[in-house]
């Protein structure tokens, strides 16, 4: 390393240190938010430069002289070599929804510390890890997916147990995204004129980048970004004009354009809507987040939020029930650690990956990324007043729904906010009341018009930076669907190929017809029911969002260490297996205590004998306002909790299957017998980093000058 390097790293790792220093020793009084800042950054560029680094070089190896199944197998369709800067949007959009959304601010309840710890720490030793080394070995066996390769590499019993499970969450995941987007977008004209002009966009840009003008990214970026721009302008004046009623939708009607257009997406080839949508989403996605970075760093607000409140200790916090651990590392999901995002990288991403060293930058850059956003969005929630906070996070049974009525509530919490600050908050980003907001993202909205108008027009634009983070929500999370959709097309051809050979040809058009059908149509049912019933459809799961999601995590870490030792790899297993024991321990603890708590505030089945037993009596218990709801609260719990522990038990039964395999590759001299591709020499010359080095310059000049002659 030259000497100008090893200052310069030296100097990142002090700005890192001294960010971490001032949190870890800053008590009982308020942090500047620059500090957390500093040690996230920090952390990521070390992570990313040393860390990351190793993993690609001496753990998985990866051979720039190997052909990816992207080149190989180009088909246009599903296969099709993408430039990485493309792949890196598609990607990073395909991962980030909901979760480093809401996450964080759901889990600042317990202070800013806690969820910062886990979800710098979570990404860079196990988040960031699990997507890279899942990219990579799926990318080594032709873009299998996750529950396939379990199926593959460990055997039958606990192929079948990760193939179901895997297959189940993954519909659950898509629903639970699905109404989040409903929600966010239902009577937003805005919203959903500037997130339907992406269609059109991005069809554009898919036919000029491949028809009009091969290869000329920046290009077709200029103008993608340009029209992306005039969009988001243009869906203000559409929400202030006649045309609003047109584009202000109800939420069963934006259920079935939803439901239309994942079919449509999973369906068409990937460079013509799904790769130039997503990376059109994410200039938008990190183009807010820059910002948001850039107003901390210009305003330097201080955090109201405690380094650890109360809840962090004794569990009964109003926002979600349970203790620290494990409730902390199940709310942060995305962000940290992610059993979804494995989906993506055995999805699509490793189907059109141009060289084995981008893993680096797709899988695990991308997770950096998105751990950012939720660092950005522990900042937004922490910059509130925890009055405020908590007014707006609490259930309305907890702070009813009146500001006198949400005043006292969180005086009683330990915190102070007036009625009529209450009031004059709503009255800011012009909304009738602000209280029991719950659910993360009207929190989040709030946080980001602080920022914002601290530097770019005040208070008076306080409302519009409001309805501008709405509609950014939305649009964030929607990307999460398509590529999901797709995804969960790849798992059941996958699964329903070890029947019958043909559907499993991921680009077999009767396949691929059949199988998007069927995956739309399952989690479109529970989300057209979600919207339409309170009680009923998606609402029915929704509690299992967070351990479902640890647990895919699990099967993921687990197929990653068992390639590991089987490939020869065993002195490395620790890479993928200490993230692995980790979340085994989380979220089999959140599991059992979901399960079998005699609380019924965190119990499923203990809510289900506290309603059962009011029913028996003839009373009433809130939520609930008639009999029948009554019963439904019965059964949904009674549904979860059967759900929880299934879905715990077939987790159990992969890995105790995987501990078989370890044992028996430990105990052969030679490798296992894997599913790995053979080696084809690749013809294609790419960078392996977002920005190409001197030598590949050079290497892709004479590639051309080559092609030319």
């Amino acid at each position: 390393m030259k000497l100008r390097s090893i200052v310069i790293w030296t100097l990142v790792a002090l700005v890192g240190a001294a960010g971490w220093a001032v949190l870890a020793l800053s008590r009982g009084e308020n942090v500047n938010a620059v500090w957390l800042l500093a040690a996230a950054l920090g952390s990521y560029a070390i992570a990313y430069r040393f860390y990351a680094r190793f993993i690609v070089r001496k753990v998985l190896r990866a051979d720039d002289r190997r052909a990816t199944p992207a080149e190989r197998l180009d088909n246009g369709l599903d296969y099709q070599p993408t430039d990485r800067r493309i792949l890196f949007g598609h990607h990073f959009a395909a991962i980030a929804g909901a979760g480093p959304l809401v996450g964080p601010v759901l889990a600042a309840q317990m202070g800013y510390l806690p969820g910062t710890i886990w979800i710098v720490a979570g990404v860079i030793f196990a988040g960031a890890v699990q997507d890279m080394v899942i990219l990579f070995f799926s990318m080594r066996r032709n873009g299998r997916s996750l529950g396939q390769m379990a199926r593959d590499e460990i055997g039958p019993v606990g192929g079948i147990a990760a193939l179901l499970a895997v297959f189940v969450i993954m519909i659950i995941l898509l629903a639970v995204l699905a109404l989040v987007v409903v929600g966010a977008l239902a009577k937003s004209p805005w919203g959903v004129f500037s997130i339907a002009m992406t269609i059109p966009i991005a069809l554009f840009m898919g036919f000029y980048l491949r028809t009009l003008r091969p290869g000329r990214v920046v290009e077709t970026t200029v103008i993608g970004v340009g029209l992306l721009l005039l969009a988001i302008v243009a869906g203000g004046w559409v929400q202030e004009s006649s045309w609003a009623s047109v584009f202000t939708l109800t939420p069963s009607a934006l259920a079935l354009c939803l439901i239309g257009y994942g079919f449509v997406a999973a369906v068409l080839p990937v460079w013509m809507l799904l790769a130039p949508r997503d990376y059109l989403s994410t200039f938008m996605k990190i183009g807010t987040i820059g910002l948001m970075a850039i107003g901390v760093i210009v305003t330097m607000p201080v955090m109201q939020n405690q380094a650890f409140t109360d809840f962090a200790f004794n569990g009964k916090g109003p926002v979600f029930a349970g203790s620290l651990f494990p409730f902390v590392f199940i709310i942060i999901a995305c962000g940290a650690l992610s059993g979804f995002h494995a989906l993506i990288s055995s999805g699509t991403t490793p189907k059109m990956i141009q060289k084995e060293s981008q893993v680096r930058l797709v899988g695990y850059g991308s997770m950096l990324m998105e751990s950012f956003v939720a660092v950005m969005a522990i900042i937004a929630a922490s910059i509130l007043s925890p009055g405020l906070y908590f007014a707006m996070n609490s259930p309305a049974g907890v702070v009813g729904a009146t500001v006198q009525t949400a005043s006292e509530a969180v005086t009683n919490l330990g915190f102070v906010i007036t009625p009529e600050q209450l009031q004059s908050a709503a009255a800011a980003v012009q909304e009738n009341t602000l209280i029991a907001r719950t659910g993360g993202a009207p929190t989040l909205a709030v946080g980001i018009s602080e920022i914002f108008s601290g530097f770019l027009g005040g208070d008076a634009l306080k409302a519009f930076w409001y309805h501008f983070a709405i509609m950014f929500e939305a649009l964030f999370i929607l990307t999460t669907v398509d590529a999901g959709t797709r995804v969960g097309r790849f798992m059941l051809q996958d699964t329903l190929g070890n029947l019958w050979k043909p559907i499993g040809r991921v680009s077999w058009w009767p396949g691929v017809l059949l199988s998007s059908g069927v995956v739309v149509a399952a989690w479109g049912y529970f989300l057209y029911q979600g919207v339409n019933d309170p009680l009923g459809g998606i609402n029915q799961l929704f509690p299992l969002f967070g351990i479902a999601n640890q647990l895919l995590a699990a099967v993921a870490l687990t197929v990653a260490t068992t390639l590991l030792i089987k490939s020869g790899r065993l002195k490395w297993a620790w890479v993928t297996g200490i993230p692995l024991a980790w979340d085994v321990a989380v979220t089999l603890t959140a599991s059992y205590q979901k399960v079998f708590s005699s609380d019924p505030v965190l119990g499923f089945f203990a809510q289900r004998d506290r309603f059962q037993s009011a029913l028996d009596e003839g009373r009433l218990l809130a939520p609930a306002k008639t009999v029948g709801e009554m019963r439904q609260i019965v059964v949904n719990s009674t549904v979860t909790g059967v759900l929880a522990a299934l879905f715990a038990l077939l987790v159990i039964i992969v890995i105790v299957d995987a501990l078989r395999v370890w044992i028996s590759a430990i105990r052969t001299s030679e490798p296992l017998p894997d599913t790995e591709a053979p080696f084809v020499e690749s013809k294609l010359v790419a960078p392996s980093g977002l920005v190409a080095t001197r030598a590949e310059r050079e290497q892709m000049a004479a590639a051309r000058s080559s092609a030319e002659t």
